[in-house]
């Protein structure tokens, strides 16, 4: 899974208006730019005066170039370029309750290049990938993936990543290119949300194969991304789902399948989104450490997944650790690509993993209906196939759970 620089954040103490300027040799630096994040009851950046008391009203703040103003539930604040007079001022307001560097910092994560009854009609894919066929039995080995006919109909997922080829005829007219927050054109320019959409929802390749997929660009083509973007993507799907409940009467899901260090200003603001309805599903990371030092994969109101291969081995690269929520089928896993209607490509990563659980999440509210994040979560853990998961790292608290979608 590779990684999708975006909004990098550096460490910072939550709540004090200092900053943390700690160097990161390997991330790029975006001279000047910041995400400055408010305390709960600051006056909204949008709704502030330009003269008077409050953050907005600051004359050095009045005068920054700000790219995105926040409002997620109590998660407010604004990106904005920052003069070191500016910054200053910021760090010394009463209103302000942290400030991180804006970084190209986030990256995606590929490695290489009930009962009967509700459940309705099981129908089967013969020769489905790996990935599917794993997710639908109990034990390894079966190459048939069997699921409840729903397949995630009346279910919308906002795939926060690279874009997505929409006209891929595999989506059948069920995805959207929703909103651009990247600098470059206007498409999947890289492949991996394209890939990723289609684990979530393409006929073939996809766990929900009716759901609907919208993507949203904030990855660039070699799949980079500023942690500023990425939060500006989040907040436009929290927003977007609102004028969707018709569309999307059984609820919706979201997948990240990027992360970069440790980010506070995004793990807030994922936290609101799930606070707002929307499953969270994101990619545990490449580095096979703990995943507590990376974002978003350390949020724990997110559903974190690591990766397996075909024998139910934890891969070489997968994160691990007590924030790890389960594990999915992460190698090889074949799914659309771009360049053309019939283009596919296999590759690696937890990137991989995390929209099979996102793709699941839409899927079981196909069949049960909505459901709030939290309980999703807990039903998708309660289902998950117990003590398959092999060379689980000790003493980490990682969960042995690998994910089920109840098909019996």
């Amino acid at each position: 899974m590779r990684y999708i620089t975006a909004l990098a954040a550096l460490p910072f103490a939550l709540g004090a208006p200092t900053l943390n300027t700690r160097a990161d040799a390997a991330a790029e630096a975006a001279p000047g730019k910041y995400i400055v994040v408010l305390k709960p009851d600051a006056p909204a950046p949008a709704a502030a005066p330009a003269t008077g008391p409050g953050i907005m009203s600051t004359s050095a703040v009045a005068a920054a170039e700000k790219t995105h103003i926040y409002g997620v539930g109590n998660f407010k604040g604004f990106a904005a370029s920052l003069t070191s007079v500016q910054l200053a001022a910021l760090q010394a307001d009463s209103t302000v309750a942290y400030i991180v560097t804006d970084k190209r910092e986030a990256h995606t994560m590929d490695v290489s290049a009930a009962d009967q009854a509700q459940w309705g009609r099981i129908t089967s894919q013969a020769n489905a990938t790996w990935g599917l066929a794993r997710i639908s039995h109990r034990d390894a080995g079966t190459t048939e993936y069997r699921f409840a006919a729903s397949a995630g109909a009346g279910t919308c997922a906002y795939i926060v990543d690279t874009g997505v080829y929409a006209e891929h005829p595999e989506f059948e007219g069920r995805a959207t290119f929703l909103k651009n927050f990247a600098t470059t054109a206007t498409t999947d320019d890289n492949g991996h949300g394209t890939h990723v959409s289609g684990t979530i929802g393409s006929k073939t390749y996809g766990v929900a194969k009716k759901t609907k997929l919208f993507g949203i660009k904030v990855l660039d083509e070699y799949g980079y991304g500023a942690w500023s973007d990425i939060i500006a993507g989040i907040q436009y799907a929290v927003e977007d789902s609102k004028n969707r409940t018709e569309e999307c009467p059984n609820g919706y899901v979201a997948n990240m399948s990027l992360g970069g260090p440790r980010n506070q200003a995004l793990n807030d603001v994922v936290k609101e989104a799930v606070e707002a309805g929307i499953f969270f599903a994101v990619a545990a990371g490449n580095e096979a450490v703990n995943t507590d030092a990376s974002s978003p994969s350390s949020e724990p109101t997110a559903f974190t997944v690591g990766a397996t291969d075909y024998q139910d081995q934890i891969t070489s690269f997968s994160n691990y650790g007590w924030l790890v929520d389960g594990f999915a089928p992460g190698l090889d896993i074949e799914s659309t690509w771009i360049g053309g209607p019939t283009a596919t490509n296999i590759i690696s990563g937890t990137s991989m993993a995390s929209p099979h659980m996102a793709g699941l999440a839409a899927y079981l509210q196909g069949v049960y209906g909505q459901q709030d994040p939290a309980a999703l979560a807990l039903r998708i853990k309660s289902m998950s196939t117990v003590g398959k998961v092999k060379n689980i790292f000790p003493n980490t608290g990682t969960p042995n759970l690998l994910a089920f979608n109840g098909a019996l």
